[in-house]
């Protein structure tokens, strides 16, 4: 069978078989090809575009997390050292009275010892606030600023001190950062 002559009434080698492709058929796949690439480059723009834009939403989300993060550690740490600041102020206030007790009982030194004793307590309770990045505002002398002070109450300026210049200091403000703690409350110059 390998070694018999072709003939060319073979079906597969006719000329019928091996007809040319016609024209219509050339044009009509031209048309579909160029369709086709075009729809396939649309999708590939529309695709791009949509990578951007999910690419785009996944960074602005991940630094809106960041954001959100320390502002969460901000509030958290707000709300523990607010309540600690009064009895920081607590403190202040007892030295206070402590050291008036110890001037009008000079003689027995008593007094001097409890001094002694709360004086350091709030020397390293002022350290430990410190160290955790919490700062006096500064009031007395300064003029009066909204975003750090609370005015109180207003009094008549001394002679030469302006209007609006912090006289006195009520309640002592904290700042933590660059972000007020506590506004300092104070007294103002008229």
């Amino acid at each position: 069978m390998a070694d018999r002559p072709v003939s060319p009434s073979d079906a597969h080698f006719s000329d019928e078989a091996v007809a040319e492709p016609d024209a219509t058929s050339e044009e009509t796949t031209a048309p579909d090809a160029t369709a086709e690439a075009a729809a396939a480059a649309e999708e590939i723009q529309r695709l791009e575009d949509r990578l951007l834009r999910v690419t785009a939403e996944y960074d602005n989300y991940r630094r809106r997390s960041v954001t959100d993060r320390e502002e969460a550690v901000r509030q958290g740490r707000r709300a523990v050292l607010v309540p600690i600041l009064d009895v920081y102020d607590d403190l202040a206030r007892s030295l206070d009275a402590a050291e008036r007790a110890a001037q009008q009982d000079a003689g027995s030194g008593s007094f001097d010892v409890l001094r002694q004793g709360i004086d350091l307590v709030f020397q390293k309770f002022g350290d430990a606030l410190k160290k955790v990045g919490v700062v006096p505002i500064e009031a007395v002398g300064q003029p009066f600023d909204e975003a750090e002070h609370e005015a109180m109450m207003q009094q008549p300026a001394p002679d030469g001190t302006e209007s609006g210049t912090v006289l006195a200091e009520i309640q002592p403000g904290y700042r933590l950062g660059d972000r007020v703690l506590r506004h300092a409350r104070v007294i103002v110059a008229e």
